[in-house]
């Protein structure tokens, strides 16, 4: 049963068409997970599901009565108040509940109802149908509800009462999480919902997803969350929607065969077209030789077939690859003891982050730093950098070694943000204009983008604008936070191939649990001021850690 449904839809923005044409069918009780390319309208499509925006052309039609819940990409929780106090915010039809009741016990203090039978009675079958209301809404249950939902999500109790400005931003998007799936609407639409979360809050946002009674609609580039919770996935991409039966594993094997199957009945028709057009030319040289009428109408009777198929849309695309971003991270040989921790503690103030840290990183090594929000481990960064000055112990980079960082919130373009990417590209390297816009094509930025302020550029294009950056600096030692957030599935890829044919040593701080199995061979995990090493990627890290959990050691060694 379809419950939304999506017709002939257009969209555009400052001019420019975003998509046209574009169908849905929505069913009941779906998991879908919306995938494409950065800029490809995605956001849009939700939010003219939505209603918050509206179409240049087409219709989006929801069932009677259906209900939607909107998890925007950035979320903003009400200042002043603690966490508690903005899970619990009543859904709407709770809030209409209670002010039916506010104003009924009015009326019931009021002497002209109360001393009035007949009033009185009336008031009095209101409020008991109000009552009614409240207790199907799950009134009387809504503050447990509230705590067994923020506890699934990984709250405790201690965080209670922590205020919401100082809440991170994966926090807030699993507080916001919380009150809609308190709303319960009949659609969940979830935009990057993972975003800035760690790897225990992204398992347990999986659970919730799955056992959601409704449909849920999921943006993200978290190739194993999509595996997790998507019965199909749906592409946009070029304009055009794309729906593809399973998880994302399901989605690129069927993609791959159908492209193979495309690109083979493109060079079967190829062929045809080329006779026909052949045999066109025969009858024409035909009919001009011998003037027969017979040859012109053969001629003529081709020439339709070919116009006919080129009318109904039968004409096979031949397969082409999409864009992509070309990285290159060359690389080359230093210290062999590329980074060095003895004793390392850090503190601020009274507050001891962590102590008696000590790890080395080697040459070639690919290490990914892990950990939940908050355990330092861009603090570590940090102190790595230089940037930090340690509380107790040192961390020692090799003589031979040059650093290139990738910041988690593009801290590296800080100083840059009122000029262009051309300005930056060229303070790294002496090229002209020209050269300068031609490197940045490469990673996908438009002439009009390498002229605007970096400050203009979204997410996406400032992670695009960091890795061309890090390409031009040449380091040996990359130290990359959270180098996928905002990169689409296609430049992740591309950051995977690069760093696997690096020249070089790699250190990651990284939730993407996809990106981690891919790229690293260690893990150290820092958790509880404590620093373990684990060997193999992210699913060996997580088996590892978990069976010490089940058989903790009799006496504890830090690392």
């Amino acid at each position: 049963m379809h419950i939304i449904q999506i017709d002939k839809l257009a969209l555009n923005h400052g001019g420019r068409v975003i998509f046209s044409a574009l169908d849905w069918s929505i069913g009941d009780h779906a998991r879908m997970g919306l995938i494409g390319p950065n800029g490809a309208g995605k956001s849009s499509l939700l939010k003219a599901i939505t209603g918050e925006i509206s179409p240049f052309a087409g219709t989006v039609t929801r069932m009677r009565g259906v209900t939607i819940g909107y998890l925007p990409q950035e979320v903003t929780l009400p200042p002043n108040m603690t966490l508690i106090d903005a899970a619990s915010a009543l859904p709407p039809a709770l809030v209409e509940v209670e002010t039916q009741l506010r104003q009924i016990e009015t009326q019931l203090a009021d002497p002209t109802v109360y001393s009035n039978p007949v009033a009185l009675s009336r008031a009095l079958d209101r409020q008991e149908r109000a009552l009614t209301s409240y207790a199907e809404l799950g009134g009387p249950a809504h503050a447990s509800r509230v705590r067994s939902t923020l506890a699934a999500l990984g709250f405790s109790d201690a965080d209670y009462d922590l205020p919401t400005e100082t809440l991170s931003g994966g926090q807030k998007k699993l507080v916001a999480i919380t009150c809609l799936m308190l709303q319960a609407p009949d659609v969940l639409l979830l935009d990057e919902p993972d975003n800035h979360l760690d790897l225990e809050a992204k398992q347990m946002l999986e659970v919730v997803i799955r056992s959601y009674a409704g449909t849920v609609i999921v943006v993200s580039h978290d190739r194993y969350l999509l595996d997790g919770v998507a019965q199909s996935i749906v592409e946009l991409a070029d304009g055009k929607l794309t729906i593809y039966k399973g998880n994302y594993t399901a989605y690129v094997n069927e993609r791959e065969v159908q492209r193979l199957r495309q690109q083979q009945t493109y060079i079967a028709q190829q062929k045809e077209i080329q006779r026909i057009e052949a045999a066109i030319t025969r009858f024409e040289y035909w009919a001009r030789v011998t003037e027969d009428e017979r040859h012109i109408k053969q001629a003529r009777s081709r020439r339709k077939m070919l116009d006919k198929m080129e009318a109904n849309g039968e004409i096979i695309e031949k397969v082409t690859e999409r864009r992509k971003m070309s990285l290159q991270l060359a690389g080359w040989r230093g210290s062999t003891k590329v980074i060095e921790a003895k004793a390392l503690a850090m503190a601020f103030g009274d507050d001891l982050l962590f102590d008696n840290l000590n790890f080395l990183v080697q040459h070639g090594e690919r290490v990914g730093l892990c950990g939940p929000n908050g355990a330092g481990k861009s603090v570590l960064f940090k102190l790595i950098l230089g940037e930090y000055e340690p509380f107790e112990g040192s961390v020692r980079v090799g003589p031979s070694v040059r650093v290139g960082y990738y910041s988690q919130e593009h801290q590296t373009l800080r100083d840059w943000m009122h000029r262009t990417p051309i300005e930056r590209i060229r303070d790294l390297t002496p090229i002209g204009e020209g050269e300068a816009v031609a490197f940045l094509g490469k990673f996908l930025f438009s002439y009009v983008q390498t002229r605007q302020p970096i400050a203009t550029l979204s997410g996406g294009e400032q992670s695009r604008l960091q890795l061309a950056c890090l390409m031009l600096q040449k380091p040996n030692l990359l130290l990359l936070d959270e180098p996928t957030n905002n990169l689409d599935i296609a430049s992740c890829e591309v950051l995977e191939n690069a760093l696997d044919s690096f020249e070089g040593t790699v250190l990651t701080i990284s939730h993407d649990r996809y990106f981690l199995d891919q790229v690293v061979d260690r893990v150290l995990g820092l958790d509880g001021g404590v620093l373990r090493t684990y060997e193999g990627g992210y699913t060996d890290y997580v088996t590892a850690r978990d069976a010490q959990s089940l058989n903790p050691p009799l006496k504890h060694s830090r690392a």
